[in-house]
C-alpha cells in the first residue's frame, strides 16, 4: 500500500514534488529524472552512521561516492563548501550529475549551495531527515552558508528536483532536534493558518509521541503553506509574501550570531524570536495580549525556550539585527502579526515599542 502524500511546488519549468511518507527515502529516489545519471551523496557524520549505507545500497553507490561533513551548524561555511567542490571536481562529476542531500537543514543548505555553483549549477534532491528540514528548509530553494557577521549571508536560490520527506527518520532524531523542528511548525500556524495553530494546541502530545499520522499531517500542512507562498514569490523580492516565512527569524538570527551558532539550535532561536515577535505585535495592539500569551504558552509546552540566552542585552539585539538581510535602505523590517494566522511585513513599527520588547525579553 502506498502511503505517500504528494504536494507540488508550482514554479513553471522549475516545479517539483514534495513526497511525504514512512520508509520512502530509497524507493522514491528511483524517479525517472535520476535514471542513468551519476549521483553523489552529501550527508553528515551523525546520519552516516544510521542511514548512509542503506541509501547507497539502494542507489548502487559506494562510500567513495558520498561526502560526510561534521554534524552541526559549524559545517555550514564557505571553507566546507570549498572542500566539497574540490571533492566533486576530483570525482569528475559532470554537469548532468546530481547531488543527493541526506540530512537536516545544514546539509540541505550546504549541499544545495554547492549544487548551485558547481559548474554553474547542477541538479540536487533534498532528502530531509529532521522535522525542521522536512517542514521548512528543504522546500523553496534557499541555499547558503553562514559568515562570522551573520547567518545565511552567502547563498543562492536553487530549487531541488524533488523533496523526499521520510518520516521514519524522525524516530531516531534526538529529542532536542525534534523540539527545534516544532518551532517552525508553530511558526506556520502563527503566520498563515490559525486552524493549524489550534490543531497544534490540541494535538501537541501526539506529535511529541511521534504518532506517524500526526507527523505526516503537520509536514503536509506546513509544506502546503510554504509551497503556496514560494509559488507566489520564489526569490523573496522586495516586500513579497515569502518574507513572511521569516516570522521570528530576525530576532532568532541575532541569537544564533550572538552564540556563535554553537549553543542554540536554529529552531530554539526561532522559538524565542516568535515569542518576541508576538510580544511586539501585542504592544502595537495588532493582536491581543491573550493571543500573544497563547503563542508563548504553546512554545513553552513544546519544550522550547521563550527568552534569549543569559547575558544577551538589548544592545546586542540592535547591533546584530542591523546585519539582517531584511534591512532595506538602512531600515529594519520585521515580520509581525496582525492576527493569529495573519502576518505582515512592517518597517513602520514603533522603535520605542521595540525597545520595550527587547528590554522585557532580556530581563533576568
Amino acid at each position: 500500500m502506498n502511503n505517500t502524500r504528494v504536494l507540488k511546488v508550482d514554479l513553471g519549468s522549475r516545479s517539483y514534488p514534495i513526497r511525504i511518507g514512512r520508509g520512502i527515502a530509497a524507493s522514491e529516489l528511483a524517479f525517472p529524472e535520476l535514471q542513468g545519471r551519476k549521483l553523489r551523496v552529501i550527508t553528515d557524520s551523525n546520519l552516516a552512521e544510521r542511514y548512509l549505507d542503506p541509501l547507497l545500497g539502494a542507489l548502487q553507490l559506494t562510500r567513495e561516492q558520498a561526502y560526510i561533513v561534521p554534524a552541526g551548524e559549524a559545517s555550514k561555511t564557505w571553507d566546507q563548501a570549498g572542500e566539497i567542490l574540490s571533492w566533486l571536481l576530483g570525482s569528475r562529476l559532470s554537469r548532468d550529475g546530481c547531488i543527493v542531500a541526506l540530512g537536516g537543514g545544514v546539509v540541505g543548505d550546504l549541499a544545495g549551495f554547492v549544487a548551485s555553483i558547481y559548474q554553474r549549477g547542477i541538479d540536487f534532491v533534498q532528502v530531509p531527515t529532521t522535522l525542521l528540514a522536512q517542514v521548512d528548509s528543504s522546500v523553496g530553494g534557499k541555499t547558503g552558508v553562514n559568515h562570522a557577521l551573520g547567518k545565511n549571508l552567502i547563498g543562492a536560490f536553487h530549487q531541488p528536483l524533488a523533496v523526499i520527506a521520510d518520516t521514519d527518520s524522525l524516530s531516531t532524531l534526538p529529542r532536542r532536534e525534534l523540539l527545534a523542528g516544532l518551532a517552525e511548525v508553530i511558526k506556520y500556524g502563527m503566520l498563515a493558518d490559525s486552524l493549524l495553530f489550534e490543531w497544534l494546541e490540541t494535538n501537541l502530545d501526539r506529535i511529541l509521541a511521534l504518532n506517524p499520522n500526526s507527523l505526516a499531517e503537520i509536514i503536509e500542512r506546513c509544506c502546503a503553506i510554504k509551497a503556496r507562498i514560494v509559488g507566489l514569490d520564489e526569490r523573496e523580492t522586495g516586500s513579497g509574501p515569502r518574507a513572511l516565512l521569516n516570522l521570528g527569524h530576525t530576532f532568532g538570527h541575532a541569537i544564533e550570531t550572538y552564540t556563535g551558532y554553537t549553543q542554540w539550535l536554529h529552531g530554539e532561536a526561532v522559538a524565542t524570536g516568535l515569542c518576541m515577535a508576538a510580544d511586539l505585535s501585542a504592544r502595537h495592539d495588532w493582536i491581543t495580549r491573550a493571543v500573544a500569551e497563547r503563542c508563548v504558552a504553546l512554545i513553552a509546552r513544546a519544550g522550547l525556550p521563550t527568552q534569549p540566552p543569559p547575558g544577551m542585552t538589548p544592545e546586542d539585539f540592535r547591533r546584530l539585527m542591523g546585519l539582517d538581510k531584511k534591512v532595506q535602505a538602512g531600515k529594519l523590517r520585521l515580520i509581525l502579526l496582525r492576527g493569529l494566522g495573519d502576518a505582515v511585513i512592517s518597517a513602520d513599527f514603533e522603535p520605542a515599542l521595540l525597545d520595550e520588547t527587547l528590554a522585557a525579553a532580556c530581563r533576568p
